[in-house]
């Protein structure tokens, strides 16, 4: 399939999303036409749109973007089309910091505690994935210390749900655990803009590192490529953005491995052409799929993870399925 031009693509993307954001700050129980947009700041619908709905969209093209991009660019490090953002377990482990405020019941003494806590779940993760990798380590060295620490953690998160205190405590950690944008304000979009940005222009000065990356190990440290580097730098990347991301919303799986698939066919295999528009792919279609969950006819809203998992799950298995395709 030919290839479309770059700027193109950005722009359909960026067009996509304005669209859909205006889509998402009309849609819900309740459904706001855009003659009411200018209410004054006294009319409820005012509130609705700028205090629960604004905040809402604006944290849905942040998590899509870092979910996309984290994705594109491990699946780029790694040459392996299979990779997402849960792969070195640093979200997993983001998780599981969340989780510990939840059982330890401190989640609701000030609303920094349960993002604090998940990033330095995910900084942990990132220096034990480090240690494990070792500073001259393989590819598939890192993949399999981030295997190790995504089921050491997981086993945490299971650990903390069966020895929970009470029942509204593992009450709390299932309806995180399952991701969700519903009720976030202002207050979790300042928490976690910070880490998401900063670990997404990390993410974004790799290009030419997982470009070399094409010609194997060997070929880009024969360019000069500084892999130890470029490894460290994708890992804190990695652990800003999505830690800052899971912090906000809980876990939403899948975004970082469908993305990229979607649009690699539009802007060509280089790893460093993808980047940008996975961000945006990852931003569009997490704004989609929210915009869904809220006008599903159900009693109550979809956790958007639960949905994200429904669409992902034969997505993964299509792409299975064409590999074996492929190597028969």
């Amino acid at each position: 399939m030919k290839t479309l031009p770059k700027p193109l693509v950005l722009v359909g993307l960026v067009l996509l999303i304005l669209l859909l954001a205006v889509a998402s700050m009309s849609a819900g129980r309740v459904w706001i036409p855009w003659s009411d947009w200018a209410a004054g700041p006294g009319d409820p619908v005012w509130a609705i749109l700028f205090e629960l709905r604004l905040p809402r969209t604006v944290l849905a093209v942040m998590v899509g973007a870092v979910l996309g991009l984290t994705g594109a660019a491990l699946q780029g490090y790694t040459r392996n089309p299979l990779a997402d953002p849960g792969m070195l377990g640093v979200s997993t482990m983001a998780a599981l910091g969340a989780v510990m405020t939840f059982y330890l019941g401190t989640a609701a003494s000030a609303p920094w505690v349960l993002p604090v806590a998940a990033m330095a779940g995910a900084g942990l993760g990132v220096a034990l994935l480090l240690a494990l990798a070792g500073a001259t380590s393989s590819v598939v060295t890192f993949i399999l210390a981030g295997i190790v620490i995504q089921t050491m953690a997981a086993a945490g998160v299971a650990l903390a749900l069966n020895l929970a205190p009470n029942p509204w405590a593992v009450n709390e950690i299932v309806n995180w655990l399952m991701g969700s944008l519903a009720d976030r304000s202002v207050v979790e979009l300042k928490l976690a803009a910070p880490g998401m940005i900063l670990g997404c222009l990390l993410l974004l000065t790799q290009g030419r590192t997982l470009d070399a990356l094409i010609l194997g190990e060997a070929g880009a440290r024969s360019l000069g490529t500084r892999l130890d580097l470029g490894r460290f730098v994708l890992a804190v990347g990695a652990a800003l953005a999505v830690g800052s991301a899971v912090a906000a919303t809980g876990s939403i799986g899948f975004v970082g491995l469908i993305v990229p698939h979607l649009l690699r066919p539009l802007v060509g295999a280089k790893p460093s052409a993808l980047l940008l528009p996975s961000a945006l792919g990852g931003a569009a279609l997490t704004l989609a799929a929210d915009i869904l969950v809220r006008l599903t006819p159900a009693a109550t809203e979809i956790k958007l993870g639960v949905a994200m998992a429904a669409l992902g799950g034969p997505f993964f298995l299509f792409l299975l399925i064409g590999m074996r395709r492929r190597l028969a």
